[in-house]
């Protein structure tokens, strides 16, 4: 292998960086050593003809259409957990964002606010698993940014990533459409992220061990595009969980949101731990699931869809908008109840994201 690239896998690094085993405050300031980080680490992780532009800006070329633009900063601690990491988080969340508006994901930035410290073999982990989510969904990072806080002013790593897609043309997926008739979906079970997360700060211990479901909803939204353009809505449940984005889906499209809390799938494990750590799995942080409102006609296409696609196997069919109480959720309970599932109060988990 040539001494200028870099076996994020092995660890085999030039000797620019092997002089620097943790982030100094040197890689940030602008010189030979910020320059060493960036093509050593960074272009070697992200290689790609747009990054090698090394401009202050990259020249993109984009197909015609509505583009869609959007960006989001992780702070996730720890840095690593059961099913993911930041790196893979900080890709995986920005093209979900962009999928959301049906937009097919084309490049991402990605901004590093490293702290003085941080081992370069870590900052290796999390630029390998960036790469390799990018890999997944077909984009690439065209550009970016590397900044570093004194020790003890961070928390090791932060991660911004902003995004551009291309809506298709006669796709309109917005949250001020759902009408009253609209059948609510979600695609998979819920709290699975924000669970995770908490399993490892609390030292949780479970039979099956709680995974985050990151992972990127793209091609998801494709399969479901396919069988009709005509998607109403679409959020993925992040901050807040589901709870969160049913009462922001009622408000924008002013209609009432109800659904039955047996229809929603919540991993056994999930449900066991909510109880454990007193919280409501319907405000619990998914990184890897969507809530969708579509037309009844072609809810169960859709649904079927959803089903037959990797990210999908276990949606499921949950409720609907209704005329009455417009911008008000409320849910059926497991005894036949019914209750307002209201906005969280304050931040049940905070660092998931």
């Amino acid at each position: 292998m040539s001494s200028q690239k870099l076996n994020l896998l092995g660890w085999t690094c030039p000797v620019p960086l092997q002089n620097y085993p943790t982030i100094v405050m040197g890689h940030g300031a602008g010189g030979k050593m910020m320059a060493d980080l960036i093509q050593h680490l960074f272009a070697a992780a992200f290689d790609n003809d747009l990054l090698a532009q090394m401009g202050d800006a990259t020249a993109l070329d984009l197909p015609p259409g509505q583009a869609a633009f959007t960006t989001d900063s992780f702070v996730v601690s720890p840095l690593f957990f059961p099913g993911g990491d930041i790196g893979e988080l900080a890709v995986n969340g920005t093209v979900n964002d962009l999928a959301m508006r049906a937009a097919r994901p084309l490049v991402l930035s990605a901004g590093f606010i490293l702290e003085e410290g941080l081992p370069m073999e870590t900052l290796g982990r999390i630029a390998a698993s960036m790469a390799a989510a990018c890999k997944k969904v077909g984009v690439k990072i065209a550009t970016g940014d590397t900044k570093v806080v004194q020790k003890g002013h961070g928390d090791g790593v932060y991660i911004n990533t902003s995004g551009i897609g291309v809506i298709p043309k006669g796709v309109s997926v917005t949250p001020d459409r759902g009408r009253p008739g609209d059948a609510l979906l979600v695609s998979g079970s819920i709290g699975d992220h924000g669970i995770a997360i908490m399993s490892v700060r609390e030292g949780l211990t479970f039979q099956t061990e709680i995974q985050s479901d990151t992972a990127p909803l793209n091609g998801l939204v494709d399969a479901m595009l396919d069988v009709t353009k005509d998607i109403h809505c679409l959020r993925d449940a992040t901050r807040g969980g589901l709870a969160a984005v049913l009462n922001e889906l009622a408000l924008a499209s002013k209609v009432g949101i109800e659904f039955d809390e047996k229809k929603v799938p919540i991993r056994a494990e999930v449900n066991a731990a909510c109880e454990m750590l007193g919280l409501d799995p319907f405000y619990v942080a998914n990184e890897g699931k969507l809530v969708a409102i579509v037309p009844p006609e072609h809810a169960e296409a859709i649904l079927a869809a959803m089903r037959a696609h990797p990210q999908g196997r276990d949606a499921a069919l949950i409720g609907e908008l209704v005329a009455e109480h417009p911008g008000l959720v409320t849910s059926r309970t497991s005894i036949g109840g019914k209750r307002v599932v209201d906005l969280p109060a304050g931040e049940l988990l905070p660092r998931i994201c």
